[in-house]
């Protein structure tokens, strides 16, 4: 009579009731295992990823192990697309890079050629040039977004030459007139002429250009005058 059965017949009874897979009994399930080991995991943040510098600092990794770590990731980065010096030394930085061990593995790609801003320039001149049609003010621009200095972008600059450049726009504007030809001729100068100039193409050589391909299509170009830039 001390014995109470209640309680065991019922559990015993639960077990069996939800054996069979029941709705209830997954619901019921699934709140343990939740509450259990799996909501402990859930429940914690995971701390942000040590960086390499950070690693190097506390004397989890040798110098020599970050050193490695950092020619391996501009290896990558090198593989993917060409770089300045200084486009690698920023994406470093973001990334946590010690200061000191990127300028070390920079100076040795340097001497090995794997890193080279004036080759990297004169590749940037020559494409923006044949490619894009880019101006010689439009090409020093994105050499400097870039990170390649000064004296080197004006001597990567020197292969341009004046009536190439010249040549390059007078095809450009061709092409700008061609598509525009259903609209009005001050609306054909206007995008053509901002377009040249986005390209980095000097305001009155721009309009010049743009006139001159309006004529070769027949235009009547006598009363256009520079104010419809």
């Amino acid at each position: 009579m001390g014995k109470r059965r209640g309680h065991p017949a019922f559990a015993e009874g639960s077990e069996a009731a939800f054996a069979d897979g029941s709705e209830e009994g997954r619901r019921t399930g699934g709140r343990g295992r939740r509450n259990g080991r799996g909501g402990g995991r859930d429940s914690r943040e995971r701390a942000p990823r040590r960086t390499v510098a950070e690693r190097l600092e506390a004397g989890e990794i040798s110098r020599d192990d970050a050193v490695e770590k950092t020619r391996e990731v501009i290896l990558r980065m090198l593989t993917a697309a060409q770089k300045s010096r200084r486009e690698l030394e920023q994406s470093l930085a973001r990334k946590g890079y010690p200061e000191d061990v990127v300028v070390q593995v920079l100076d040795r790609f340097g001497e090995v050629g794997l890193v080279d801003d004036a080759t990297y320039a004169e590749t940037i001149v020559r494409t923006r040039h044949s490619e894009r049609g880019l101006a010689r003010r439009g090409i020093a621009a994105e050499l400097r977004r870039r990170g390649i200095d000064e004296d080197t972008a004006v001597e990567a600059l020197e292969q341009l030459d004046p009536d190439d450049e010249r040549a390059a726009g007078a095809r450009l504007a061709t092409k700008l007139i061609t598509r525009t030809r259903s609209l009005e001729r001050q609306v054909r100068v206007r995008r053509a002429v901002g377009s040249l100039a986005r390209k980095g193409y000097a305001p009155g050589l721009a309009f010049e250009l743009v006139k001159d391909a309006l004529a070769a299509e027949g235009e009547e170009t006598d009363d256009l005058g520079y104010a419809e830039d």
